[in-house]
């Protein structure tokens, strides 16, 4: 048994949050068979990752592969066809059925390049941080002249003195 959540609460209190409350929210909602297609996500680098996902039994013009703001769209739409009720399966193993399966990405990520290759679908992606947004150093530079500052004597030359 699933128990909804309400984050409104959230969006009331916190600034910021909402999206982090979409993402729970959306991880919660059940989207039918989350198993398909599989794919796996590795890091190739210190910003950039690769998302492999198993298309077998689609050809390249039947998937789409499609970047907005923070999500990633991978969608596979089978071709119906015409020879479909010409072929008796004794066993269907391969499955043919439509796809969407969605990433969220992280801020500054880009997608690079897509590549499918003998049944499997990579994505190279990408962390690009605008050089606006990288932290930078401050070189702190000595003034030319430095301002007068009266400097209060503490009075123990002319103690020393008498």
């Amino acid at each position: 048994m699933r128990t909804a959540y309400d984050f409104s609460p959230l969006h009331r209190s916190i600034i910021g949050v909402d999206r982090v409350a979409d993402l729970i929210g959306s991880a919660m909602r059940s989207e039918g068979d989350r198993s398909y297609p599989p794919y796996d996500i590795e890091r190739t680098g210190d910003d950039s990752y690769r998302i492999t996902l198993a298309a077998a039994g689609f050809a390249a013009h039947e998937l789409e592969v499609m970047a907005k703001p923070n999500l990633l769209i991978v969608s596979g739409r089978k071709a119906k066809e015409d020879d479909e009720g010409a072929r008796t399966y004794l066993h269907r193993g391969i499955a043919a059925r439509n796809f969407e399966r969605r990433f969220e990405l992280a801020d500054y990520a880009v997608v690079k390049s897509a590549a499918f290759d003998n049944g499997m679908l990579s994505i190279d992606l990408v962390r690009e941080v605008p050089e606006a947004l990288k932290p930078r150093r401050i070189e702190i530079g000595a003034s030319q002249n430095p301002p007068d500052v009266p400097r209060i004597d503490d009075g123990q030359t002319e103690r020393r003195a008498a």
